[in-house]
């Protein structure tokens, strides 16, 4: 593994400022190696470096999956408005985390966090045209017309969206639409454009990533190796 600055290296697990680790290296608490560190700005195999005698346990990156509540903006930070960082503990947001992509102010559902920006860049690159799922509550229902017009292409002033999916269950005012790329207000404007207007949206899904029943809104846990697995074998092909 690369090399980092030990303070960069520290503060990276959001437990510590760089200041702070100033203080570490001074009071012997790093080690390197076994040796304690000669200052903050050393730079070390993150292998090689224990504080208070423990591993790092370090990783480059870090991947969270947030079931984003309505109201809140998908943002890193805002001076009047709550932010999806505002949602998470200080150690996380001193990890230079950033939503991939984003959910309209009033949209719930499925938000990846990452510093990760190289698989960040090929979620939302429109060259791979990642599939997206949503649930949509409308204040009427849908027909044979509207699905079609979806798989066609809806019209959107000079704009023409690629061809998504849209499938009801007994109720055809509660639809799951599935996009291969982010306009903006993109789902509202389609839906809007067939005389509908939406009520509730949900993102349930994301590439192979999906939605964890179990997380209410506001609340997130890391992805699990096998979604981050799955996330990136899939962005590969």
């Amino acid at each position: 593994m690369a090399q980092e600055r030990l303070d960069k290296l520290i503060a990276s697990l959001g437990e510590y400022s760089r200041r702070e680790v100033k203080a570490l290296v001074k009071e012997g608490r790093v080690l390197v190696d076994g040796r304690p560190a000669r200052s903050a700005d050393e730079k070390a195999d993150p292998a090689a470096v224990t504080l208070d005698g423990e591993p790092l346990g370090y990783t480059r990156y870090t991947y969270v999956m947030l079931h984003k509540p309505a109201g809140v903006l998908s943002a890193t930070e805002d001076s009047r408005q709550e932010t999806v960082l505002d949602l998470l503990e200080p150690p996380l947001r001193r990890r230079n985390l950033f939503p991939v992509g984003r959910l309209d102010r009033d949209t719930e559902g499925l938000l990846l966090l990452t510093n990760d920006g190289p698989l960040a860049h090929r979620l939302l690159s429109p060259k791979r045209h990642v599939d997206k799922e949503y649930l949509a509550r409308l204040d009427g229902p849908v027909g044979e017309e509207d699905r079609e017009a979806f798989a066609r292409g809806v019209r959107l002033g000079e704009l023409t969206c690629l061809p998504a999916g849209l499938s009801w269950g007994e109720d055809p005012t509660e639809v799951l639409v599935t996009l291969h790329e982010g306009k903006f207000h993109q789902i509202k404007r389609m839906f809007q454009s067939r005389g509908r207007t939406v009520l509730y949206l949900k993102r349930l899904r994301m590439g192979s990533l999906l939605l964890d029943p179990k997380l209410a809104p506001g609340e997130y846990r890391y992805l699990t190796e096998e979604e981050i697995r799955k996330l990136t074998e899939n962005l590969e092909k």
